[in-house]
Order: structure tokens, then C-alpha cells, then sequence
């Protein structure tokens, strides 16, 4: 009985160490990843130590007209005329442990307001982003899906 035990406890601490949901790998975050809406994928890449996400895909990537989508609700008139795809939404990400990566901002072109943002693997696949002002209870939470794997 106490082999059983024994072996069952070991499996057990085994699924657990393996598993992503308790990994502590600062780079599992890597990768395309689709938002909930379907609309866009975000490339999630590292500078250094930090980490960073930028537009690589969006579902309506052309006006009307043909031109590719710019960054028009941009406060700085300035970045108006910029591109959509390729644009850098996520930055400054640090990774904290437990799967969660904080202190970084991410920029929403659909309004042109930046928030700060936490986000948190819920498993190896599925990330949640929360974009919030001053304290992350008043904020949203997307739930994005990954596309690629780095």
C-alpha cells in the first residue's frame, strides 16, 4: 500500500512540475496570439529582459479604398498616418512568476487610449490580457488564443 502511495504521490508531483499551468518560464508568453474578438494577432517577442507585442495580422487590414489601415484615433495627430499592421500595441512587460508578465502598457488603436496591462497564461494556449486604469480591479479582461508557438 505505502508503494502505491508512494508511486501515485510521485506521478502526481511529476503532472504538476511538468505542467504549463504551473511552468515558471519567463518565454512561454512567446508567440502569435489572436485577440477575443478575432479581429487582429499580436506577435509577443522579447528586447532584452522586457516584453513586447506588435500587430502581425488583422482581419479588415485595407480601408474602403484599398490603403492599409492607420492608427487614426490617435491623440498625437502626428501617428495618424501610421500603419496598423506592424504597430507596437504591448511594451515593457516584466515577467513575475506564477505565469503572469506586469508593469508593461498596451495601446488600443480602435479608441487611442494606452492602459496599463497584466497579463496571465491560463494555459499554454490561452492568455488573459487586462488593460485597466490606476488599479486592475477597474479594467477588462480579453481573453486572447495562441496562433504560433515561437
Amino acid at each position: 500500500m505505502q508503494s502505491i502511495f508512494k508511486f501515485g504521490s510521485q506521478v502526481l508531483i511529476f503532472l504538476l512540475v511538468s505542467s504549463p499551468l504551473f511552468s515558471q518560464n519567463a518565454d512561454a508568453i512567446l508567440g502569435v496570439w489572436k485577440s477575443g474578438e478575432g479581429t487582429g494577432m499580436v506577435q509577443i517577442y522579447k528586447k532584452a529582459d522586457k516584453y513586447f507585442g506588435k500587430v502581425v495580422w488583422l482581419k479588415v487590414p485595407n480601408e474602403p479604398d484599398g490603403k492599409p489601415r492607420t492608427d487614426m484615433n490617435n491623440p498625437d495627430e502626428k501617428l495618424r498616418s501610421r500603419p496598423l499592421k506592424g504597430l507596437e500595441n504591448l511594451r515593457e512587460f516584466n515577467f513575475k512568476g506564477e505565469n503572469t508578465w506586469e508593469e508593461g502598457r498596451i495601446y488600443d488603436p480602435k479608441t487611442g487610449n494606452d492602459y496599463a496591462c497584466v497579463m496571465k497564461m491560463v494555459d499554454e494556449n490561452t492568455l488573459e490580457v487586462r488593460g485597466y486604469i490606476g488599479v486592475s480591479l477597474f479594467g477588462r479582461t480579453d481573453v486572447w488564443k495562441r496562433q504560433i508557438k515561437k
